[in-house]
């Protein structure tokens, strides 16, 4: 099995979602990351591998510092084109949840799961 590196459950604050009044407060989103390595890591080189602190860095470009937008997909998208760039990452699983979903009625989770590999 390919090495797997990843984040999990990283809570944020950020305002994105399809109401107005969800880019004007900031609510929390949890992002769960795994970036599975194009080639194992041999020499117990960090350069060989994916430090963790890149996909935390992402999330805090991606989704913290960007401008408002409606859809968890988008986030995800713009996850995977930040992410990508990275020659050693060869697929990407991405989960993002929105526990303060407006939902009409008591109950459940927004998530959006997006996977992601290179051609």
């Amino acid at each position: 099995m390919p090495t797997r590196v990843g984040l999990e459950s990283y809570e944020v604050m950020a305002k994105h979602g399809v109401f107005d009044y969800e880019k004007d407060d900031a609510q929390p989103f949890v992002v769960s990351i795994w970036a599975t390595l194009e080639d194992d890591p041999v020499d117990d080189n960090i350069n060989q591998t994916l430090n963790y602190a890149d996909l935390q860095a992402a999330v805090d470009k991606e989704i913290v510092s960007s401008k408002p937008v409606n859809l968890m997909e988008t986030l995800c998208i713009k996850l995977v084109s930040n992410l990508s760039e990275n020659q050693i990452i060869s697929s990407l699983s991405i989960r993002i949840e929105k526990p303060d979903a407006p939902f009409p009625h008591p109950g459940g989770l927004a998530v959006v799961e997006h996977e992601w590999t290179r051609d």
